[in-house]
């Protein structure tokens, strides 16, 4: 048989790897019909980002896949400017397919525009029910805020005692609450301060009345007024820190009211906790400051994945009686200290006279009217810092504090972790740096890349 010759073994190869080619090519273009097909099908994206900011929060997914009929979000603004809005909204129609969204050119379409009293472009409106409310702004924050105005209807009052040193809700400084009351607005309640030394009652409006930290004693009308609304039904959340007497600026022990909780069953314990962790020296807080990353399980906790932060707290020891039941919300790890030396500003651990935790932080309750569905609801915290301006930001304080009064205000459904606010992570250099990078970059790569060229170049001749 005759050898093929040069040229025909030649044809036959380029036949070959042509076919070969071919067959690659055709199951390149299968594959990507196959992900472009997928892609319209399921619309599924992947967030690398570090704080998840393309990723909707729990709490806006709970609300949304919890709708009970359809909601349309109608984004008005120029045509051009849609896209820039789609990246947002269309997070919200892919959790459920009740959502709707609706895109109006205000330019267009000016009497429809007009409709929605529109008074600046860009602006989201949420309709659920029959019920329309325009997003504060046109963030996560705003949409679902609006979502949750929509569905729960008319506002409600959670009142802040003021007049005995507690923190201020209009104050913007480091201890002031005025981060709280924005909190409170975008989830439908409002704010307000009360005084209960010119009333024998709480105000009849108020769904949770706070006591935030006061400096000084209450006095005994201003107790019996708020054990009188508790024990009737009502809703409060006691922030007490400890007793300490450093400096001019004091802290009272706050008998009467400490007696009045202790007759629901949580006995404040007027001491300083400590506890040493690493993530705390990673922080740079020093022990004055404990940090919770576990919780119980009550509805308020139970959702928390991240750590809160306690600047100076005190411990409580809690039990039931024949009128209410409590709870634990959280406590301190095993290494934690506590001092009934309140006078000193100096910390010492390890000392002989601390106490050794675990300590019990916070814990809710439950007050039996005799009534059927009144029964009065309170949660005591040891401390009053963590929902203050310098610290709600801290991880899940913000968290904390609006689930306790969501709990409260028998809102447990908005009980969720709530958006998180855009972190800044720009990589800030020095000059001298950016000289390096300049250098490294643009001369010392390219040399590099162009020498092993030549070397390849030199060897294959």
């Amino acid at each position: 048989m005759a050898a093929k010759r040069p040229m025909e073994a030649g044809t036959a190869r380029e036949a070959k790897y042509g076919a070969t080619a071919a067959l690659y090519v055709i199951v390149i273009i299968a594959v990507l019909v196959m992900i472009n097909w997928l892609a319209n099908r399921y619309n599924k994206t992947y967030d690398a980002t570090a704080n998840k900011r393309y990723t909707l929060s729990e709490q806006t997914q709970k609300i949304v896949k919890d709708l009970k009929a359809n909601a349309t979000i109608t984004y008005i603004d120029q045509t051009a400017k849609f896209d820039q809005a789609k990246a947002l909204l269309d997070r919200y129609a892919n959790l459920s397919p009740k959502i709707h969204i609706q895109y109006i050119d205000y330019v267009k379409n000016p009497t429809v525009a007009r409709s929605y009293n529109v008074k600046f472009p860009g602006t989201a409106y949420v309709e659920v029910n029959g019920k329309r409310e325009e997003a504060r702004n046109f963030t996560e924050e705003g949409i679902t805020g609006a979502f949750i105005r929509a569905i729960k209807g008319g506002t409600k009052e959670v009142c802040f005692v003021q007049g005995s040193g507690e923190h201020s809700l209009d104050e913007s400084g480091s201890s002031g609450l005025s981060r709280l009351k924005d909190a409170l607005s975008k989830e439908n309640y409002t704010a307000k301060a009360v005084s209960l030394l010119q009333s024998p009652d709480v105000p009849k409006d108020c769904t949770v009345l706070v006591v935030a930290g006061p400096r000084y004693d209450y006095q005994p009308t201003e107790t019996a007024a708020i054990q009188k609304y508790v024990e009737n039904g009502g809703r409060g959340m006691f922030l007490l820190d400890p007793p300490l007497q450093m400096g001019r600026e004091t802290i009272s022990k706050n008998d009467s009211l400490e007696k009045m909780l202790a007759g629901w069953g949580v006995t404040l314990d007027n001491n300083l906790v400590l506890e040493v962790n690493p993530m705390g020296q990673l922080l740079g807080v020093g022990p004055e400051v404990p940090l919770i990353t576990s919780y119980g399980t009550q509805a308020i906790v139970s959702e928390l994945h991240s750590a809160t932060a306690f600047p100076l707290a005190q411990s409580m020891n809690i039990a039931n009686n024949s009128k209410s039941t409590t709870e634990k919300l959280f406590s301190t790890g095993d290494r934690a200290e506590a001092t009934s030396n309140l006078s000193s500003a100096s910390v010492t651990l390890g000392d002989p006279k601390n106490k050794k935790g675990p300590f019990v932080l916070a814990a809710s309750g439950e007050y039996s009217t005799g009534k059927s569905n009144s029964q009065g609801r309170f949660v005591v915290v040891g401390n009053s810092g963590f929902l203050a301006n310098n610290f709600i930001d801290f991880n899940a304080n913000k968290d904390l504090a609006m689930n306790a009064i969501n709990w409260l205000a028998q809102d447990e459904d908005l009980i969720s972790i709530r958006p998180k606010e855009t972190q800044d992570r720009r990589l800030n250099v020095s000059a001298a740096q950016m000289r390096i990078f300049f250098y490294f970059a643009l001369i010392f790569l390219p040399l590099v890349m162009i020498a092993a060229g030549v070397s390849i170049f030199l060897k294959r001749r």
